[in-house]
């Protein structure tokens, strides 16, 4: 499991931020679990936790795990692909924020459009790396700002 991913497609986003979704990618993110496990823990009936999975799995949120004996079924054990999730502004390219549209640079607009194509670029870099198969070196410096 990766410690953060980032979600670049539309369709995936929207995936995630349904509510039982991202309460099932909680759960899967604490570790391998059935949907008969998860639909005790989130009080759903397990059909309606396989459907859920299943849109998860197509894109690409869970994975399989692995799969166990339980009586006459095979259960298949899910877990989340990371434990926790960015959506990059690509899911929304028609609209992401461009800092070269901002007059004022000294404006916390202006720094949350940056902040947004850092999350994209990045992310890009992140899922090129992935891909690859290579560790992608990175360097930030981290402050704090209080009034």
């Amino acid at each position: 499991m990766l410690d953060v991913t980032v979600i670049e497609d539309a369709e995936a986003a929207a995936v995630s931020l349904d509510p039982i979704r991202a309460r099932l990618l909680a759960e899967l993110a604490a570790g391998p679990a059935s949907a008969a496990m998860l639909a005790a823990k989130v009080g759903l009936p397990r059909q309606k936790v396989n459907y859920h999975l299943k849109a998860l799995e197509r894109h690409g949120l869970v994975e399989l795990a692995g799969e166990r004996r339980k009586g006459n079924v095979t259960e298949r054990l899910m877990r989340a692909t990371a434990a926790s999730y960015v959506i990059s502004p690509l899911a929304l390219a028609a609209v992401q924020p461009d800092p070269d549209r901002f007059r004022d640079q000294l404006s916390a607009r202006w720094l949350l459009a940056v902040g947004a194509r850092l999350v994209r670029d990045v992310g890009a870099l992140i899922t090129g790396a992935t891909k690859a198969r290579k560790r992608l070196a990175t360097y930030a410096l981290d402050g704090e700002v209080t009034f």
